[in-house]
């Protein structure tokens, strides 16, 4: 923070560092292995592309006026078709849809847009991305980890305001079922409180939701079966940065609860948060279009099928891990040491106490380097565990 006169409130924000500057050293351990690190620590997309998005969004390029906070008609019905194609949620209004720029920042500010103040309370995974804890100091509420609210005593749970669901969940991979979802809802709305689910990851589950492979789609907190046709109170955060390779356009949408979503525009307009054109209008013909996500995934279920079973080679546990873009492992130890471990082989990890103290004897290992790199990556992996 800034340094200020004797006696005055400093400036700035009273933020935690941001944890992954800790990785330095292993970063710099993994740099000099002789054939160069392979970083699977972050999970930022690496394929083109796809040439149809580029191309819209060059075509929308001549944008001299202020694009709608909103957004267009056209995108917020593309979102409404996408729910409905993919996510099985077939009664969402199109008034109900607002793009926004990428899903962190909307993460970070949902508090503060929804008039969250000092003594609220943020309910988060235990396991979980960083950004929840972040939004709730940012509006000056409380975040508190836990799975359940039932876990959480009564003076807590009498000031809860907010829930965060994160399925597929960053960084353990694990899928909420429709009856986890169900029960989550249904708490939340007995403490008078908002449920907001981050879905970013639900194109790509595996195995059991896996629909190429027999599988079923990852069930969204919008779904029917869960809102019991009530979606007041439930909003549902989404990215195409995974899906589509877009993580550069910053291309995300919220979407649900239309009773609150009025106040949530007008405060967006208010502060000036809007997508630029061209990127809605990439977005609206990257959601109408499947084959491009599909060629996607495939390239992610191939990267997945060499790096986890040279993870359990080399001794790693594999714990859920059954969606997203991450193998979320465990050998038993504190896991510095088995980043450290990895680092000396040139590979880049990360480590699980960044996304919360449970998750300390854990590491996430990601699917997003090029096949190449992965195939690198597990050899290293197999020819230390011969």
């Amino acid at each position: 923070m800034t340094e200020a006169p004797s006696g005055a409130r400093p400036f700035g924000l009273d933020l935690p560092e941001y944890p992954w500057e800790a990785m330095a050293p292993y970063q710099a351990t993994a740099a000099a292995h002789p054939d160069g690190a392979v970083n699977l620590s972050i999970g930022t997309p690496v394929d083109p592309t796809p040439g149809f998005i580029q191309r819209a969004l060059a075509e929308a390029a001549n944008a001299p006026g202020y694009p709608t906070t909103h957004g267009t008609a056209q995108l917020r019905e593309a979102v409404v078709r996408w729910f409905a194609r993919r996510r099985g949620v077939t009664d969402l209004p199109a008034d109900a849809v607002m793009p926004t720029v990428g899903s962190k920042e909307l993460v970070a500010w949902l508090p503060l847009l929804l008039g969250l103040r000092p003594g609220d309370v943020v309910v988060h995974p235990s396991v979980a991305y960083p950004t929840y804890d972040i939004g709730a100091r940012l509006a000056g509420a409380d975040a508190v980890a836990a799975d359940d609210l039932d876990a959480l005593d009564d003076a807590v749970r009498s000031r809860v305001r907010m829930v965060w669901i994160n399925s597929p969940a960053n960084p353990t991979g694990a899928v909420a079922d429709v009856e986890r979802l169900r029960r989550l809802v249904e708490q939340a709305r007995a403490a008078g409180a908002v449920v907001v689910s981050d879905e970013c990851y639900a194109e790509l589950g595996w195995d059991r939701w896996d629909t190429h492979q027999g599988g079923e789609p990852v069930p969204s907190l919008l779904d029917p079966r869960v809102t019991g046709g009530d979606p007041s109170g439930l909003l549902v955060a989404y990215s195409l940065s995974k899906q589509s390779n877009l993580a550069g356009y910053r291309a995300a949408f919220l979407a649900g609860a239309p009773e609150l979503m009025p106040t949530l525009v007008n405060a967006r307009k208010h502060a000036g948060m809007i997508v630029p054109a061209p990127v809605q209008a990439a977005m609206t013909v990257a959601l109408d279009d499947d084959e491009h996500v599909e060629v996607q995934k495939d390239a992610y279920r191939r990267r997945r099928g060499i790096l986890a079973p040279a993870l359990e080679a080399f001794g790693l546990r594999i714990d859920d891990s059954e969606a997203g873009l991450y193998l979320w492992c465990t050998a038993g130890e504190d896991a510095w040491t088995t980043i450290g471990r990895l680092a000396d082989l040139g590979i880049v990890a990360g480590p699980g106490v960044f996304y919360g103290p449970t998750g300390n004897r854990h590491v996430r290992v990601a699917l997003t380097a090029s096949t190449q790199q992965v195939q690198a990556a597990a050899d290293r992996l197999t020819a230390a565990a011969s």
